[in-house]
């Protein structure tokens, strides 16, 4: 099954995917981490994520790029893909949306869960870059809903099915 939990920051789609993980699971869930932690504020949000994963079982995979290395079997959490585009986006070979809808595509797990990143309702204008960066996000997130079998968005803490 491939699901696509897409949220705003702070809506709870972390722990909504998790717990979706522990229900579709044979046996084991990996928890794809692809947040590079940068500065106190990232490093910060990494040491939050785990400590909400503690006692869950899961086996967390660093994995900040090339997310098509991932070959597990059972089911996997990838956090997030708006991470792993910027990575990316502004790595030494920059890379687009597309790449990474390829990467998560070939991803080899029976169940896989994405989550990202609703970024674009403030409105606001941001530099070139920033920009460019949205516009391959809107595209990969597109690309992944049409891809999952479900889609839901997490909207304070509650999951709402899209399709």
């Amino acid at each position: 099954m491939k699901i696509l939990m897409i949220g705003g920051s702070g809506s709870g789609k972390s722990e909504l995917a998790e717990d979706m993980a522990l229900k579709i699971k044979k046996n084991t869930v990996y928890y794809v981490a692809c947040m590079l932690p940068y500065g106190a504020e990232g490093k910060r949000r990494v040491e939050r994520h785990r400590k909400l994963r503690e006692g869950k079982g899961f086996i967390t995979v660093e994995q900040y790029r090339d997310a098509d290395k991932i070959n597990v079997g059972d089911t996997v959490i990838l956090e997030c893909a708006s991470n792993l585009l910027a990575n990316e986006m502004f790595g030494d070979m920059p890379k687009n949306g597309e790449y990474v809808f390829r990467c998560i595509d070939n991803i080899k797990a029976e169940n896989i869960i994405v989550v990202s990143n609703n970024i674009f309702d403030d409105g606001i204008l941001y530099d070139s870059s920033t920009m460019r960066y949205m516009e391959e996000l809107a595209l990969l997130n597109s690309k992944l809903a049409e891809w999952a079998d479900e889609v839901y968005e997490a909207v304070c803490g509650i999951s709402v099915r899209i399709r």
